[in-house]
């Protein structure tokens, strides 16, 4: 007999998704950090939700680059030290509200290391294992024709131009490839911090190559 379900209405529908800590470009020239975690991947592109009055949307609409740090499970206290932080100053009403204070170096803060990036300006962040250097190609805004959210949230796409990867994560038979066994993800959950347990079972999805997905965007971050 199945489970009985109950109607329900959680405030928040975040069922667990990967953290992405993502580095871009504020006004002055300086490089913010914002942890998030509305972001999924198709090919060699992501899409990011942000909320549009956050920093970091008005740097991607602004500059239109971006790196999206992918930290692993170990980097819970890195991620965390972010927490409730923004780089706008002065701090939005909605923010303060909720014990937001400004933090001028998020690199500092979070006791992560920026590195130069090879295809875009904003910086890397050292201790991720996954770097992947990205460039806006469209934002589109959500509930548009709803009044109350109307122009609050923004998606972004962004197709990647360089994938960085630590040595620990790739597998020793392919090098364009990462091993799931190895490559431990942070991922959130009703904002609370999880990792991945061991692989259940083989997948049969697994049958196809990787090869056989592969993007004309790959190509054309080689050439970037």
């Amino acid at each position: 007999m199945p489970p009985s379900s109950v109607t329900s209405e959680p405030a928040i529908l975040y069922f667990g998704t990967p953290v992405a800590l993502l580095s871009t470009l504020n006004p002055d020239g300086s490089a913010n950090l914002a942890p998030m975690s509305s972001v999924f991947w198709l090919g060699w592109r992501a899409v990011l939700g942000l909320a549009a009055a956050s920093q970091t949307a008005r740097n991607l609409i602004d500059h239109g680059e971006v790196v999206i740090n992918l930290p692993s499970s170990a980097m819970a206290a890195h991620v965390d030290a972010l927490a409730l932080t923004t780089a706008c100053d002065p701090v939005p009403d909605y923010k303060a509200a909720r014990g937001y204070r400004h933090v001028a170096d998020k690199f500092a803060r979070a006791g992560l290391t920026p590195i130069p990036s090879e295809t875009v300006v904003p910086p890397r962040a050292a201790e991720a294992p996954v770097q992947l250097e990205a460039r806006i190609e469209a934002m589109h805004s959500l509930a548009r024709h709803d009044d109350d959210l109307a122009g609050k949230i923004l998606t972004f796409e962004a197709r990647i131009t360089r994938v960085h990867l630590h040595e620990s994560i790739v597998m020793a038979s392919d090098p364009n490839r990462v091993d799931p066994d190895l490559w431990l993800p942070l991922i959130m959950s009703f904002q609370k911090f999880y990792g991945l347990g061991p692989q259940l079972r083989p997948s049969t999805l697994a049958t196809i190559p990787e090869a056989v997905y592969r993007s004309p965007d790959v190509d054309r971050a080689r050439a970037a």
